[in-house]
Parts: structure tokens; C-alpha cells; sequence
């Protein structure tokens, strides 16, 4: 690969992941504080990320693999994705504001697939080109999440300005999509097509391995806490008093840096089951920091859950990733890592942004919320998950 499409590549990650963390970590926050909305609609404002997540591989299925170069597919779906970034930031109720951010999902979701596409097709070896430029994706968010707070815009109640700077960069990644190198659909526009293709069925028959099987559905399950952090934690942060609340969550991303330079050593060491089982109990302390946190002699505990998102993020799902591919093969590689991520940010997800929204309403009382225990529903429900983790999944044998 030439330098220059390296840098190329790096700028796409880099769009592509500064315009989901400019608006995402701070919509609840947003939607409480400006829209007045509910916890119960807050968690169905992040379930249109699942919805998404469910959608986009029909999606991809049937447009992308078939029919048009997947970076003018990225340049279309984020020029419209500005047009609706935008319109989100102009609503004053939760009823105008839902659709929209259905809509924007149901758009934002697919691309995520096809930067990843476009990369891959410009690459001899994934495992050594991938990283360094998936990277410039992280450092995207940590950028804006930093941005959003050294201009103070949750203090001051400001954060319609992050759908309007997340509108900007979609239109300019819309229009640099078009400048990217050309990746040709990979499949004939008249090759059969069916349900069983786009949803990577075929991979099923990964579960005649009852480790793998509990392994999945405890992917499914592990979603249903990790929910609450996406959705809660920048509105809790907030609430407590932490300043800068948007810039210290980025925290989370830089340690996620650091921890997935560890993971391969670990895994080597130790071994997948030990790693992923640390991956769910750090979830677990993480909420357990939360619910016992505080903006005075407690701060501690805020900023140790917030960087311990690298260890729950890399040593469980990259982790999974990982793991899924090794039992895959190479005939189900693609689908089985579809169906995965169908079940997590999919299913999982749908669940636990759903579960969220009500935990948080019912310990809310006037304009607050008894953090502590909410915070403790997905900490209990994250060490049960991780005990029958423990008990059932065997360590698989090294390939």
C-alpha cells in the first residue's frame, strides 16, 4: 500500500469516527437537560443504534456487495447523514427528535461495514496495515469528545452545537468518500441473494461447539449492562458534578489504546477464557466504581471507571472477535463475525437500552437520580452473567 492512500485511509477512519463520538457519548444528557425527555426515552434514543446494527447487514447484503463501489455508497449515506445531523440539532421536543435519530442511525450504522471495506480491499495484510490506521478512528473521538468539553458546551446546556459539528464532518467525509480509492462491489448484481447470505446464517453451524454457543449467548447477555454506560454514564457524570465530563470519557478510548497493545501478550499467557472472563468483571467494577463515586474524595473511582473501558471493551469483545474467527475457519469468517455483531450491538444491545431507560426512571426522584442504585442493577447483572460464564465455557484447545 502507498503512503499516500495510507493517509488517505487514516482520514476516512478519522471522519468516520469523529462524527459518531460528537454527538453520541452526550445525547442523554442532551435529550434530558434540553428535550426534558424521560430515562425510559433516552434508552430508546440509543436503541436506534441497535436497530441500525440490525438493519445494516441487509443492507450491505444487498446494495453494497452487489450493486454501486462502496466508497460513492459512504459518500451518499454521509452527505444524507449531515442533512439529518443537522435537522436533529433544530428539535425542541423528543417526538420530533426520535424519528430523526432513527433515520440517522438506519443511515450511520452501514457505514461502518463500508470503511472497513474500502480499507480492506486497499490491504495484503490486514493483521499488520489494519491497526495502525483503525487507530486514527479512536484518536477521532478522543479529539472531539476533548473539543466538547474545552468549549464547556454541557455546562452551558449547548450540545445541539454537537449534532451541528457531527453535520460538518459528515458532509465533508460525504465528499472526500468520492476522492477515496475505488472499491468495486464484490459480488455480481444478478448472483442469487438470500436471508440466509445477508445474515451469515450459514455460520450457525458454529453452535454444534457447545463452548462456542455459550460464548454467544453470553455476548447477547454481557450487552445488556454495557448498555447503561453508553447511554447513562455522560448523564450521571454530568449530574454528579464532573467538569469536562465529554473530554474525560475519551479517557476510556485512550486506554483502550493501551490495553489492546497488552491483549496479545495476555492472550498468549493466559489464554481466551481468563481473558474474556477479566473483560466481564471488569464491567462489573466498573459499575461498582460508578455507583460508589463521587466529585469529592470518591473522584477517584469515577476516573478508574472510565479507564477501565479499555480492559472491558479489548479483553471482551476484540477478544470475541478474535475468538469467533478462530472457530470459524476460513469458509465462515465473514459471517460468522456478522452474526456476532448482529447478536451484540444488535440484540444484546436492543435489550439492555431498553432494560436502561426503566432502571434509571424508577430511581429518579424530581431532577435527580440515586446513581448508586442503578448503577448496581447492570454490577449485579454483570456478575451473574460472568459466574455462568465461568462454570460453562470450556478454554478452547490452540489452533
Amino acid at each position: 500500500m502507498s503512503t499516500s492512500t495510507r493517509l488517505q485511509l487514516m482520514l476516512m477512519m478519522f471522519l468516520e469516527f469523529m462524527i459518531w463520538g460528537s454527538w453520541y457519548v452526550t445525547m442523554g444528557t442532551y435529550l434530558g437537560a434540553n428535550l426534558e425527555a424521560t430515562g425510559v426515552q433516552i434508552g430508546l434514543a440509543y436503541q436506534t443504534v441497535s436497530i441500525g446494527a440490525i438493519i445494516a447487514p441487509f443492507f450491505i447484503g444487498l446494495i453494497a456487495d452487489r450493486f454501486f463501489p462502496a466508497q460513492r455508497i459512504l459518500g451518499v449515506l454521509h452527505l444524507l447523514g449531515a442533512v439529518v445531523l443537522y435537522l436533529l440539532g433544530q428539535q425542541t421536543t423528543f417526538a420530533g427528535f426520535y424519528p430523526l435519530i432513527l433515520i440517522y442511525m438506519m443511515l450511520y450504522m452501514p457505514t461502518l461495514a463500508l470503511v472497513n471495506a474500502v480499507a480492506f480491499k486497499q490491504m495484503s495484510n490486514t493483521a499488520t496495515e489494519f491497526p495502525p490506521i483503525r487507530v486514527l478512528g479512536t484518536i477521532g473521538w478522543i479529539i472531539i469528545g476533548n473539543a466538547i468539553a474545552f468549549m464547556a458546551l454541557e455546562k452551558t446546556q449547548s450540545l445541539d452545537q454537537t449534532f451541528l459539528m457531527g453535520a460538518i464532518a459528515s458532509a465533508i467525509l460525504g465528499i472526500y468518500s468520492f476522492f477515496l480509492p475505488n472499491t468495486p462491489p464484490p459480488k455480481s448484481k444478478d448472483e442469487k441473494v438470500t436471508v440466509r447470505d445477508i445474515l451469515g446464517l450459514e455460520a450457525l453451524s458454529l453452535f454444534k461447539n457447545p463452548s462456542y454457543l455459550i460464548f454467544f449467548i453470553g455476548s447477547i447477555l454481557v450487552c445488556i449492562p454495557l448498555a447503561f454506560y453508553y447511554s447513562f454514564a455522560n448523564p450521571f457524570l454530568n449530574e454528579v458534578g464532573m467538569v469536562g465530563a465529554a473530554g474525560k470519557m475519551s479517557w476510556g478510548q485512550i486506554s483502550e489504546i493501551g490495553f489492546m497493545l497488552v491483549l496479545p501478550i495476555a492472550l498468549l499467557r493466559y489464554g481466551i477464557k481468563k481473558i474474556l472472563l477479566v473483560g466481564m468483571l471488569a464491567w462489573a467494577l466498573r459499575y461498582i466504581c460508578f455507583a460508589y463515586g463521587d466529585a469529592g474524595a470518591n473522584y477517584w473511582m469515577l476516573i478508574m471507571g472510565i479507564i477501565l473501558h479499555g480492559v472491558c471493551y479489548d479483553f471482551f469483545f476484540v477478544t470475541g472477535q478474535i475468538y469467533t474467527d478462530q472457530q470459524a475457519g476460513e469458509r465462515f469468517k465473514s459471517s460468522a463475525q456478522g452474526l456476532i455483531t448482529l447478536a451484540t450491538y444488535g440484540v444484546g444491545m436492543f435489550i439492555g437500552s431498553y432494560i436502561s431507560g426503566f432502571v434509571v426512571e424508577m430511581y429518579k426522584t424530581g431532577e435527580t437520580h440515586n446513581w448508586t442504585s442503578v448503577w448496581m442493577v447492570p454490577a449485579g447483572l454483570a456478575v451473574v452473567i460472568l459466574l455462568g460464564f465461568a462454570f460453562f465455557f470450556k478454554q478452547p484447545e490452540k489452533n
